[in-house]
C-alpha cells in the first residue's frame, strides 16, 4: 500500500513539474493579484504578499526540486559506485585508509556537508546539485564497497578471476548485475533526501537564488505571514 501511495504521489509531483515547463497559470512577475488573497477560482493556491500567484511558484518550485533531486542522485550514484568499486578491489593499508575516509565523511550529516560546499561555491542551482550529490556519494561508496567485497569472495567470482577474466569484465558481468537491486533502493532514498536538502538549503539562502522559485524559498518567504495567510506556507510544504 505504501509503495502504491508513494508512486501515485511521485507521479502527481512529476506531472506538475513537467506541466510547469510548458504552461503556468500566471507569469512569475505578474503582480496583478491582490495581496495575500485566499485560494479561489482565479488563484488556486492564493497569492503572496506581492500579489503573485502562489500556484505558479509552487509549480516551478516542484520542477526545480525534481531537477535537483534527479541530478544529485545521478552524481551521487556515479561517483559513489566508482569510488566504492575502487575501494573494494583495494587491499591492505590502502583499503583501511579508504574505508576510514568514507566513515569520516559519512559521520557528517548530508545537509551539513551540502551547506558547507554550497557556502563555499555560492548560491546557485549548480552548487546545490553538486553539493548534495557529493555529500550523498559517500553513502553510496560505502554500500558499494561492502556489496562488492562480499561478491568478490563468492565462488563464481573467484572462478572468473582464476580463469583470467579482466577486472573490468568482472565488474560489469558479475558485480554490478548482483548489486543493482540494492543500489536502486539507495538511489530512491537519495532522491528523497536530495529534494529535502535542496528545500532546506534554499530556506537558509544557500540554494537556488531568486528569481528562480524554490519550495524552500517559498516557505521562507511565507514565514512572516503564516498566521494571517497560511496557504502561502501550506502549499509548498505539502
Amino acid at each position: 500500500m505504501s509503495l502504491v501511495l508513494g508512486l501515485v504521489l511521485l507521479l502527481a509531483v512529476g506531472i506538475v513539474g513537467l506541466v510547469s515547463v510548458f504552461w503556468l497559470p500566471y507569469d512569475l512577475a505578474d503582480t496583478t493579484g491582490g495581496r495575500l488573497e485566499p485560494p479561489g477560482p482565479n488563484h488556486w493556491l492564493g497569492t503572496d504578499k506581492l500579489g503573485r500567484d502562489t500556484a505558479s511558484f509552487v509549480m516551478v518550485g516542484t520542477r526545480i526540486a525534481l531537477t535537483v533531486g534527479l541530478s544529485s542522485m545521478a552524481i551521487a550514484m556515479a561517483l559513489g559506485v566508482i569510488v566504492g568499486l575502487l575501494a573494494a578491489f583495494a587491499t591492505g593499508w590502502v583499503d583501511d585508509v579508504q574505508s576510514s575516509l568514507l566513515d569520516v565523511v559519512i559521520a557528517f550529516p548530508t545537509l551539513l556537508l551540502a551547506m558547507l560546499i554550497g557556502a563555499m561555491q555560492g548560491a546557485s542551482l549548480t552548487s546545490a546539485v553538486v553539493s548534495i550529490g557529493l555529500a550523498a556519494s559517500a553513502v553510496v561508496a560505502r554500500l558499494t564497497r561492502i556489496l562488492a567485497k562480499g561478491l568478490l569472495r563468492r565462488q563464481f567470482v573467484t572462478a572468473a578471476r582464476t580463469s583470467g577474466t579482466s577486472w573490468l569484465r568482472i565488474v560489469f558481468i558479475h558485480l554490478l548485475p548482483n548489486m543493482w537491486p540494492t543500489l536502486v533502493v539507495t538511489a530512491a532514498l537519495i532522491f528523497g533526501t536530495a529534494v529535502l536538502a535542496e528545500a532546506s538549503l534554499s530556506y537558509l539562502g544557500l540554494g537556488v537564488p531568486p528569481p528562480n522559485s524554490s519550495l524552500g524559498r517559498l516557505l521562507q518567504g511565507a514565514q512572516s505571514t503564516v498566521l494571517t495567510a497560511p496557504w502561502g506556507a501550506v502549499a509548498p510544504g505539502v
